[in-house]
């Protein structure tokens, strides 16, 4: 017997938080959070965080479970969903796996067959000054010379997955292809049911600007400026995120306040057309339209389809 899951998934500032507390006060469901950033502490208002009042009303996991500086994988993401799940299951509890991270939950419900090993930090400094010698399509050719399939999917400047890539096969004797062709053949992990909020692009835009704006008021500055004192620098994954790096390179002097808060805005307007593009390919997603909705309707439709497919 499969465990069952509801996901909920979209772009960012689509209302996904909003929809996934009321479901889950309805349901009687616990929230996995499948964002990218929020699994990093002392950063909450840079990546809408569920405030603690709203975590009081309803249980959330993967928030706040490592430092900035530590490196976390989608592998790591999905062993740890698959041992959450069932324990929120076997409480009577439904697990409802919400955010706009697309690799996070095509990891959990398709399932991605994942090669045992360890990080090889020799092998991955070493590719990185290669690439810092000889530039980074020099890397990007050995890759292309045992998987070449990956080396066209990766632009030469996506030095950190190219160097993956490598590493991937110099400890397993297989490609990273192969791992995701096995993948594909196997069966489906769960009960899912996948729930996609969209809105059109004049809206969400409108929202994501709103929202940057409110982050600012609430304290955004502060947030990436305590960050930055403690040492954590830009060239971490974490301070890469949107409204991290953008700040970091204004208290840098890269550009002033104002240019940061228009290269947060566009970013993130960016940022959101890439995850709806990642989401429009997956057919099983039942999409709706949020503005043709109050509130209460599109939630009252959105428990009937997942009461309708979770027996």
């Amino acid at each position: 017997m499969q465990e069952p899951l509801v996901a909920i998934v979209g772009p960012t500032a689509v209302g996904k938080t909003r929809l996934s507390l009321a479901l889950a006060q309805d349901l009687d469901g616990e929230i996995i959070s499948a964002d990218s950033m929020q699994i990093y502490k002392k950063m909450d208002i840079g990546t809408a965080k569920a405030s603690q009042e709203e975590q009081k009303l309803v249980p959330h996991y993967m928030i706040d479970i490592i430092e900035p500086d530590q490196e976390f994988s989608v592998a790591d993401f999905q062993t740890r969903v698959d041992e959450l799940i069932p324990k929120i299951s076997q409480k009577g509890k439904l697990p409802l796996l919400v955010g706009g991270t697309g690799l996070y939950v095509k990891s959990v419900i398709d399932g991605f067959i994942f090669p045992d090993m360890e990080v090889d930090w020799e092998l991955r400094k070493r590719l990185e000054e290669e690439a810092e010698e000889y530039g980074t399509q020099h890397v990007h050719d050995k890759l292309r010379e045992i998987d070449s399939k990956l080396a066209d999917k990766l632009h030469p400047n996506d030095l950190r997955r190219v160097i993956r890539g490598i590493e991937v096969y110099q400890q397993t004797g297989k490609t990273t292809t192969y791992f995701k062709e096995k993948a594909k053949n196997t069966p489906p992990r769960y009960q899912a049911v996948k729930i996609g909020l969209r809105r059109s692009r004049e809206n969400l835009y409108q929202r994501i600007n709103q929202r940057v704006d409110l982050m600012i008021k609430e304290g955004l500055i502060d947030e990436v400026r305590e960050l930055y004192d403690e040492g954590y620098n830009r060239d971490l994954i974490s301070m890469q995120g949107l409204g991290y790096k953008e700040i970091i390179a204004y208290f840098e002097g890269e550009y002033d306040l104002d240019e940061a808060i228009r290269l947060i805005k566009r970013d993130t307007r960016h940022f959101a057309k890439r995850q709806f593009t990642w989401f429009k390919r997956d057919k099983s997603i039942n999409w709706f339209d949020v503005e043709e909705y109050d509130f209460d309707s599109l939630l009252n439709e959105v428990k009937e389809i997942v009461g309708s497919k979770i027996k």
